[in-house]
Formats: structure tokens, C-alpha cells, sequence
């Protein structure tokens, strides 16, 4: 097992959170609320309304979170390929595009389980238009943790995975798209050559990846939010996540599950440059200590 990209990966996801969390508060608002029209109108308005603060409500659980589900998506990706490269007899060669693919799949589906609750208490928090700046009215949730329980309190835990088959129906097919794009560009782009890709290419093949990654995810990342916040300001609209994706499409049509596309590209690029940047620049570091195991490069055949 290679511990290094466990730990490369959790240090690498608290980076790209901080770095793509405004941005991911206003997709969220767009996703789940009718009174925002637009990317810029939604920034105005949260910022005239809640201040600066306003774009980093709810951010404290999803860093940490966040930073157990990177190690868990990144820690499982790359042992799932060392797993299928053994099955099939050849240990030390490069991946085939299956393997990369299938092993992204199972690194996506894997970190369901750790991220849904706190993924369920950051967009809550979000969507909480709510402060009192300006003598607004007051908050329902004081925070992360008075967020958390008082799900547990009203929904029972149940309540904390609430929309947890369409988180893994988002993750699955998009982590899967991610690391095969971001394995193939640093493949084409690597000279025969070289053992490693430049940090150019990282950057670029990072932020492409991301942008591949959610162009899969958006459709299911708008029913997630959509089941989330569910009956947490009026009444419950879905009776499941079928009736979600029917009842949406209904009432404002197919174009709606891409609304948010171009918000999450925008904030995709820049995030995941510096998610590979600081797990391609982690990994090496401690794969390069004295007691470590090296990992095998990730290549495509």
C-alpha cells in the first residue's frame, strides 16, 4: 500500500478547497435558488448582502472533510492500479487507459461515504442567505457543528446522506474522466525521454481534468444540491431522486442540469492545477524519503 498518496492527497485536497470555495458557493446558490439569475449576479448580491464572509459560509467542515475524502480518492486511485497491474501479471509496466479509468471509478465511489455528511452541512450552510449584517434576519445555523446536529436533531442521521446516490453518481463517472484525462495529457505532452512531466504540463493537464471532470458531473451535481436542501426552507418538493430529476426537468427543462457548467469549469481549472501541483510535488517528497516505498509512475499504454 502507498501511504505517501494518501497523505499527498488529503494536504492537496485542503489546498484546492481554499483556493475554488467562493466560486463554489456561488454555483451552489445558482444550483438550488431561483432568486439568482447569473454567476456575477449572484456575487453581487451575496457580497452587497453577507460581505466577503458570505462566499466562505460553511467552509471550516468541508477542508477537513475534504481532506479525508482527497487522501481517500487519491490513496485508492493509485493502489487500484498497482492491484490491476498485478492481476494481470506485470507489476513494474506502465497502466493501460482501462486501469486508469477504472481505478478513478473506484476512487470516486469510495469517497462517497466520507464525504456526503460533510457535504450535506457545507451546501445547507451556502444556501443560507441569511446574516446579520445590515440587520438581516438571523441565521437557522450558527455554524458547521450546530449544522451537523441540528440535521441529526430534525432529519435523523439519515438526514447527513441525503443525496448520497447522486453524490456517488457524480463522482463515480467524473473521477473516473479526471484521472484518465489528467493521465493522458501528461502522456501525450512527456517527452519518451523524460521519467516525469514538466510542472507546465501538470498545471495544464490538472486544470484540464477538472474541467473534463465536471463537464461528466454537473448534471448529477445539480440534483445532489437540489435533494439536499430539500424541505430545509419550505416544504419537501421530491419524493426521491428519480421524481428530482423528472420534476426538475419539467419545470425548467433540460438546459437547467448544465446551468452551473461554466461556473464549475471556471472554478475547476484553477483548483485542480493546484490540487496536482501540490500531490505530484508531495508524493515526490515522500517517496523520496529514506524509509519510503516508490510508487511506480503512472503511465498509459
Amino acid at each position: 500500500m502507498h501511504i505517501a498518496d494518501f497523505v499527498s492527497g488529503s494536504l492537496a485536497g485542503a489546498c484546492g478547497v481554499a483556493v475554488g470555495y467562493p466560486l463554489d458557493t456561488v454555483k451552489v446558490r445558482i444550483q438550488t435558488q431561483r432568486q439568482f439569475t447569473g454567476i456575477w449576479q449572484c456575487a453581487v448580491a451575496t457580497f452587497s448582502k453577507e460581505g466577503v464572509h458570505g462566499f466562505f459560509k460553511g467552509m471550516l467542515l468541508p477542508v477537513t472533510t475534504i481532506s479525508m475524502t482527497s487522501s481517500v480518492v487519491f490513496g485508492t486511485y493509485r493502489n487500484c492500479l498497482q492491484c490491476l497491474k498485478q492481476a494481470r501479471g506485470d507489476a513494474h509496466g506502465p497502466n493501460t487507459k482501462l486501469e486508469v479509468f477504472l481505478s478513478g471509478l473506484a476512487g470516486g465511489i469510495m469517497q462517497t461515504s466520507v464525504m456526503s455528511p460533510g457535504d450535506m452541512v457545507k451546501v445547507r450552510l451556502q444556501c443560507q442567505t441569511e446574516s446579520m449584517r445590515r440587520g438581516g434576519g438571523k441565521p437557522k445555523y450558527r455554524g458547521p457543528i450546530h449544522c451537523l446536529l441540528s440535521i441529526v436533531k430534525e432529519e435523523g442521521v439519515r438526514g447527513l446522506y441525503r443525496g448520497a446516490g447522486a453524490l456517488m453518481l457524480r463522482d463515480g463517472p467524473s473521477f473516473a474522466t479526471y484521472f484518465l484525462t489528467y493521465s493522458s495529457i501528461c502522456d501525450w505532452l512527456t517527452e519518451s525521454s523524460s521519467e516525469k512531466p514538466a510542472w507546465s504540463v501538470v498545471m495544464l493537464a490538472g486544470g484540464m481534468a477538472g474541467m473534463a471532470g465536471w463537464t461528466v458531473g454537473t448534471p448529477m451535481d445539480v440534483i445532489k444540491a437540489r435533494l439536499q436542501m430539500d424541505g430545509a426552507r419550505e416544504r419537501k418538493r421530491y419524493r426521491g431522486f428519480f421524481h428530482c430529476i423528472a420534476e426538475t426537468a419539467r419545470t425548467e427543462g433540460p438546459a437547467v442540469f448544465f446551468r452551473s457548467l461554466g461556473i464549475n469549469c471556471l472554478r475547476a481549472f484553477p483548483v485542480n492545477m493546484v490540487v496536482f501541483v501540490m500531490y505530484e510535488l508531495l508524493s515526490g517528497l515522500l517517496r523520496a524519503a529514506p524509509d519510503s516505498v516508490d510508487a511506480p509512475p503512472v503511465g498509459l499504454e
